[in-house]
């Protein structure tokens, strides 16, 4: 008769042979084994087949005296913007007064990393993870899960699970503020340039631009809307193709959805002659680094980076307590006015 729960931790010993597993659920030595150190190539069936079958034997995953030091994971999908160096700037400054540790990983596309970053941070067993890009895979949210890893998504696409941890800026109520912002100033043909269609934050950020003209009864024209993806280049691209309509159509303002976009909106109107803001107003996203030294400087839609980054390192410190209060957070953005925003010249 095999020992309770209860009796194999009382011992604080792992009485469970694999080969034990392997009879009862069916599988291979080698599949059991790639379930338990968090392998990527087996299927969801098995995994959850055999992390049901060590949990009913009471087994207890055992972390070794190195890799108790207390360390989080910051997994981004690329570092090309400055926003990713405010988001990490923020995580460190939250994490030094736990005395944890911050390690950085870059993985993947810009969409979603490759699924093999999972297995390394089940490796280095960190008290949990920030996760800055799009919404896990089953599969992967059940790796961390599995190995007892609490994770936070930062600004998630799509709708999380209900079980998910995540956090982000109000991307809504920020379209909606920068875009009434250029209303009173008197602006009707007003401009956007989206970020990827697929991630949450491009998508209501948009949402907000279009609500806020609708409220004014300003019908959304489609030829003022141009679908980039945060990066610069094709930020420059978007810039050229609503400033090259014809003068009739062009917009008096711009709404630039981060800032990256909104410094090669400048680069585009200045090659064309375009002053800033007699001709074109131009409002950004994010209020990132150097919004404030630009010439001239950067009206824009403010995130909370401190604040996201204090909420990611506590719920991740709260679930490893069994304590979250909420598992989905939204946090206010606030507009910042400068110089790059003024009332449309009267035709």
């Amino acid at each position: 008769m095999m020992a309770s729960t209860e009796q194999r931790k009382s011992n604080g010993e792992n009485k469970v042979k694999l080969a034990d597993i392997a009879k009862q659920t069916g599988y291979s030595l080698a599949t059991v084994s790639k379930a338990l150190n968090g392998k990527a190539d087996i299927s969801e069936a098995a995994r959850q087949a055999i992390d049901k079958a060590l949990k009913d034997n009471g087994y207890i995953r055992r972390v070794s005296p190195s890799r108790k030091q207390r360390t989080i994971e910051v997994v981004f999908r690329d570092f090309e913007t400055i926003w990713a160096l405010e988001v990490l700037r923020g995580i460190i400054t939250e994490a030094k007064p736990h005395n944890i540790n911050v390690m950085v990983a870059e993985s993947g596309d810009r969409q979603h990393p490759d699924s093999s970053w999972v297995e390394s941070i089940i490796d280095r067993q960190p008290i949990g993870a920030i996760l800055v890009f799009s919404n896990l895979t089953d599969k992967e949210r059940s790796m961390f899960q599995s190995h007892g890893i609490p994770f936070v998504v930062f600004d998630p696409s799509g709708n999380p699970a209900l079980d998910d941890l995540s956090v982000q800026a109000d991307n809504w109520m920020g379209g909606v503020i920068a875009i009434r912002h250029l209303l009173e100033l008197g602006h009707k043909r007003i401009g956007i340039i989206t970020g990827p269609q697929n991630a949450e934050s491009a998508q209501a950020r948009y949402s907000g631009y279009a609500t806020a003209l609708r409220r004014a009864g300003i019908q959304l024209d489609p030829e003022l809307v141009a679908y980039g993806d945060y990066m610069p280049e094709r930020g420059y691209e978007c810039a050229c193709q609503l400033l090259d309509l014809p003068a009739a159509k062009r917009p008096t303002a711009i709404f630039a959805c981060n800032d990256v976009t909104a410094l090669n909106v400048y680069r585009a109107a200045r090659q064309r002659g375009l002053s800033l803001p007699a001709d074109l107003s131009v409002v950004g996203f994010d209020n990132v680094y150097p919004a404030q030294y630009l010439y001239p400087a950067l009206t824009t839609i403010s995130q909370p980076f401190d604040m996201i980054a204090r909420k990611a390192v506590d719920m991740i410190l709260d679930a490893r307590a069994g304590s979250v209060a909420d598992h989905y957070l939204i946090l206010p953005t606030r507009l910042v006015v400068r110089e790059s925003t003024t009332a449309p010249k009267k035709s």
